[in-house]
This record gives structure tokens, C-alpha cells and sequence, in this order.
């Protein structure tokens, strides 16, 4: 959730792409947010070896949204039906009311902003529409999701693309990903490095974020776009922000904070939040429950 937009573009057209970390592309001033084949080993791979490796899957665009300062997916949990209305996913700092304050949960609040459905190639083919920002927040994580006037059922029937699932276990380190923006029509490959215990930025704290390999230099734009684990196509985590500059804890400048209270400093590493703890919130029907059992999201 860094610099505007206008710089994210002269900064690639001055340095190639790749050359900016991840943030939104702002309305007027909002915030933000391949992988490299690793040296052949002189040891010959065995059989066993090859067999234990996941299969990696080819990861679209199908799915994925193009929000008017953002990117999102058209997501789904593990439980939902389709029947159910559709839901999409993006981060809590891409709402079009501006930052939700430190320890500030936006429920079910009315709302009619439209997205940009992507079919596999990138190519625009419908226009969505939301009934209401079910939850909002930037306090623990970094997340938006909006209720659809539309169906799973019928975005399937109407336009062929499926939703996408949103894992309900945590993510793990060495994990092969994709980085999809909606907003850029633009795919980010990668590894999960690791997990911060606390990654701080200005006012806003997060918790267990996920850290990408170097390989992910996300751009301004690609804020809130679904980050797809390519073993299985899940959607394990949000992609929302970077340091940009080397600066400490500031904004468009995250740092780490781990459970002894040291900060580490990452310049051009990029960051996304993790959503297996959401499909416990959304119960029958695709509602939001904050009181149902598991559910450990922040609470207004």
C-alpha cells in the first residue's frame, strides 16, 4: 500500500517491469500493494525424489478482477454452495472510503462498486456488481469482501469461469506461487520464503504475513490480487504490500517485527496476507458470522 500509480508507470517505464514493488493503484492517492529456476544440483535427482515433487499447474487469469484502483478474484470457500451469492476478495486498504483506521471493522455495509471479470487470457468479459462490502479491515490482515448480485451458478452458466477457492489451512514455506493481477492482466511467479510473526507499517500491524521469494516484484496495481498456490489452484493468501524505499516501519516501507521485538529491514521484498481463517466467518448461504465457531477474525 505504497506510492500512486503514476509512479508505479514511471518507474517501470524507466526501469523495466519487475522494477517496483506491490501497491495499489490509487484512485486519486490510494495506497498499493517467474520465479527464478534454482542452480542445478551436481546430484542426480532420484526417482523417488521426482515422484515426491508436487505437480504444478498452469495458473490463468480466469477469475480474477480488475477493481478501479485494485485487482481481486471472484473467490469461494470450501463450503459454499453455487447457489450461493459470489464473493470477491481483495485488501481492506483498496476500499473506495479510504484506509479503515487501526482496530476499525467494516460489516455489511451497503455498497454497488463494480469489478472487471477476466476470463483466461486476460480479456475483459463481464462487469460484476456488489451488493455489499460484507467485511472490511487492515487490523491483524489486510482484507476486503464484497457480496455479488450475482450467483456462482450463474457467473459459471453466463460467462464459463469458475470461482476460486480459498484454502482453509495454513500455507507453507517452499510453496510454488502465482501472484495474479486482475488490474495489471498480469501473472507474478514466485515461492513462499517464510512468515513474519509482525510486519508493521505506519499505523497498521499485521500478523503471520507471508513473504515472497525475490521473484515477485509485484507493481502498483496488484493490491488485493489472489496469490495461487500452483499445486493445488487454491487461493492461500492476499497479495498486499512491499518495501519500497529501505525505510523502517513506515508507510510503503513494511518491516518485520519477530516475537522478541527485532525489526529486519527487506528492500524490494514483497508481502501478502494470509485468508485460511476467513471460510470459518462465512457460514450458510455465503453470510458473514463473527461469532461462529473458529472464527478469529477482528471483530468491530
Amino acid at each position: 500500500m505504497r506510492k500512486p500509480l503514476v509512479a508505479a508507470i514511471f518507474a517501470l517505464a524507466i526501469a523495466g517491469a519487475g522494477a517496483a514493488p506491490a501497491v495499489a493503484a490509487p484512485m486519486s492517492a490510494a495506497p498499493a500493494g517467474s520465479a527464478s529456476a534454482a542452480s542445478a544440483s551436481a546430484t542426480a535427482v532420484t526417482a523417488d525424489a521426482k515422484a515426491a515433487a508436487p505437480t504444478l499447474q498452469a495458473v490463468s487469469l480466469a477469475g480474477t478482477v480488475a477493481l478501479s484502483n485494485c485487482s481481486g478474484s471472484i473467490v469461494r470457500f470450501p463450503n459454499s454452495l453455487d447457489t450461493d451469492p459470489a464473493l470477491v476478495l481483495s485488501n481492506g486498504h483498496c476500499l473506495t472510503t479510504g484506509f479503515p483506521e487501526p482496530g476499525e471493522v467494516l460489516v455489511n455495509q451497503a455498497s454497488t462498486r463494480t469489478f472487471g471479470l477476466l476470463n483466461s487470457s486476460g480479456t475483459r468479459v463481464a462487469t460484476l456488481r456488489a451488493s455489499k462490502l460484507a467485511y472490511g479491515t487492515m487490523t491483524d490482515t489486510d482484507v476486503s469482501i464484497y457480496q455479488l448480485t450475482s450467483t456462482y451458478a450463474s457467473i459459471k452458466s453466463s460467462y464459463g469461469i469458475s470461482a476460486l477457492t480459498v484454502q482453509d489451512t495454513h500455507p507453507t514455506v517452499g510453496t510454488a506461487i502465482t501472484v495474479a493481477s486482475g488490474y495489471w492482466k498480469r501473472l507474478y511467479s514466485c515461492n513462499i520464503d517464510g512468515f513474519v510473526y509482525r510486519m508493521k507499517e505506519g499505523d497498521w500491524t499485521w500478523k503471520d504475513s507471508v513473504r515472497y521469494t525475490s521473484a515477485c516484484q509485484t507493481i502498483g496495481g496488484t493490491s488485493g490480487s489472489p496469490v495461487i498456490d500452483q499445486a493445488t489452484g487454491n487461493v492461500v493468501a492476499v497479495n498486499n504490500t512491499g518495501n519500497e524505499d529501505g525505510q523502517r516501519c513506515t508507510e510503503n516501507n513494511p518491516c518485520e517485527v519477530d516475537e522478541s521485538g527485532n525489526v529486519t529491514v527487506r528492500q524490494g521484498i514483497n508481502y501478502a496476507q494470509e485468508i485460511y481463517q476467513i471460510p470459518a466467518c462465512f457460514t450458510t448461504g455465503n453470510q458473514l458470522n463473527l461469532s461462529a465457531a473458529g472464527c478469529t477474525l477482528p471483530k468491530p
